[in-house]
């Protein structure tokens, strides 16, 4: 990301453009935090633990925080955990899986290339992405007991709600010392590379003011700290799960037309929120966005306008723009043959779609994608007009396709009414 590609500064400091956006829900002193974030010039950092390939959505707000802060004249520490990864934050109800490190070294490389577009590496405020395996896997056992264990006492320790939890059915010593690790962290990176601010999610709080503590106690600092809010959905379900499950940022586990329809289909109650907390639109353009949404509510503009938005920062305007042609032609209103094999594989896949090995008629072909449940109510739809294949309507009861209809030569969209449609997939 060039600096010529960064959108402008808000009319607001940094503080309250955090603060009207819900970004910050705990922090340090007060006072102290706001006159760091608006002085601009700091060096902060975020860290991400490497428990699986790919960042995913619910990562988003770490990750954009840190691409405002930038933008707001501060430097980004972006941390991959190569050492916190191989133990694991304590979890409620039950030990992590520890994987094995050259797994988690691979995965640390991954997810570092996947931080890359969203910060800028050059100017002033050029971003740097470290891994703490550097200054903890050079630590010995006694090293570590000594230097760093020896400033926490162990009451405090006990004290974090997560670790409460668990002491009725048991936790490790290996997840229990995990905040040691972490707030060995921010002191590495303070000593290193002079960074004066740490922020998280919300339930990481005990974690980086455990941080901030442990600075203080070896006669450094003073550092401040401040959380963002974990993302909720109003109707309780957990943000960033699908019924396929997680929606990651890499393109090959999460498809760039299933991410954008995953914002797209954003609950009216949850998007003002969204994009307050992942759009870098102005605070009048998200006011007057809100407004219009009111106004038209079925247009779905704001739900819209995050998806391209969002869709365009992870994964390029190219594939923003057939995630939004998919989006149209699957409902008649473009070109079907303008869309990729990727863009058109995908988006059949995420409405469903059947393999078969031969094609029946049209009315086979409805009732086996389960547009219809008979080849009776398939006759019916096709006689009143409301079947289309590849978005032409089909007028014949006993109407056929052949290989020539196929679409990137396997692929047939079917289509019910206006608003139901699948995908025919033929083997080869």
């Amino acid at each position: 990301m060039s600096d010529s590609s960064l959108p402008p500064p808000g009319r607001d400091s940094l503080t309250d453009d955090l603060l009207w956006r819900g970004l910050i829900q705990d922090s340090t002193d007060t006072d102290e935090l706001r006159r760091l974030l608006d002085g601009g010039g700091a060096a902060f950092y975020v860290g991400f633990d490497p428990t699986a390939p790919s960042l995913h959505v619910g990562h988003l707000v770490q990750v954009l925080t840190a691409r405002r802060l930038q933008l707001a004249g501060h430097r980004p520490l972006l941390l991959v955990g190569g050492a916190t990864g191989q133990i694991g934050d304590p979890k409620e109800s039950a030990e992590r899986t520890l994987n094995p490190p050259e797994v988690v070294a691979g995965w640390v490389e991954r997810i570092r290339e996947q931080l890359s577009p969203f910060v800028s590496y050059t100017g002033e405020s050029a971003a740097q992405l470290v891994n703490n395996l550097d200054w903890t896997g050079e630590m010995s056992v006694v090293e570590f007991l000594r230097d760093v264990g020896k400033h926490f006492p162990v009451n405090k320790m006990l004290a974090r709600e997560v670790v409460k939890a668990r002491l009725e059915t048991g936790i490790s010593f290996t997840e229990f010392s995990y905040q040691l690790l972490q707030a060995n962290d921010f002191f590495e990176l303070h000593r290193r590379h002079g960074c004066q601010l740490q922020f998280g999610g919300s339930d990481q709080w005990g974690n980086i003011t455990a941080g901030v503590d442990y600075i203080r106690r070896r006669g450094a600092g003073p550092v401040q700290a401040f959380t963002t809010p974990l993302v909720t959905r109003s109707d309780g379900t957990k943000f960033g799960k699908t019924e396929g499950g997680s929606v990651w940022l890499d393109p090959t586990m999460t498809s760039p037309y299933a991410f954008y329809q995953f914002w797209v289909n954003v609950d009216d109650r949850d998007v003002d929120r969204y994009l307050r907390f992942f759009s870098f639109r102005s605070r009048e353009e998200l006011e007057e966005l809100a407004k219009a949404t009111a106004e038209r509510p079925q247009a779905r503009l704001a739900q819209r306008a995050l998806a391209e938005e969002l869709t365009t920062l992870v994964h390029g305007e190219r594939e923003m723009a057939q995630a939004v042609a998919a989006s149209q032609a699957l409902f008649g209103r473009g070109s079907l043959e303008d869309l990729t094999l990727a863009t058109l594989r995908a988006a059949l896949t995420e409405a469903g779609l059947v393999q078969l090995d031969e094609l029946p008629d049209v009315a086979g072909l409805l009732r086996d994608s389960g547009l219809v449940p008979s080849l009776k109510e398939a006759r019916r739809v096709i006689a009143e007009g409301g079947a289309y294949v590849n978005n032409n309507r089909v007028t014949e009861v006993d109407a056929t396709v052949t290989e020539s209809d196929l679409l990137h030569d396997r692929y047939l969209v079917l289509r019910r009414g206006k608003r139901s449609f699948a995908g025919v997939e033929l083997r080869r």
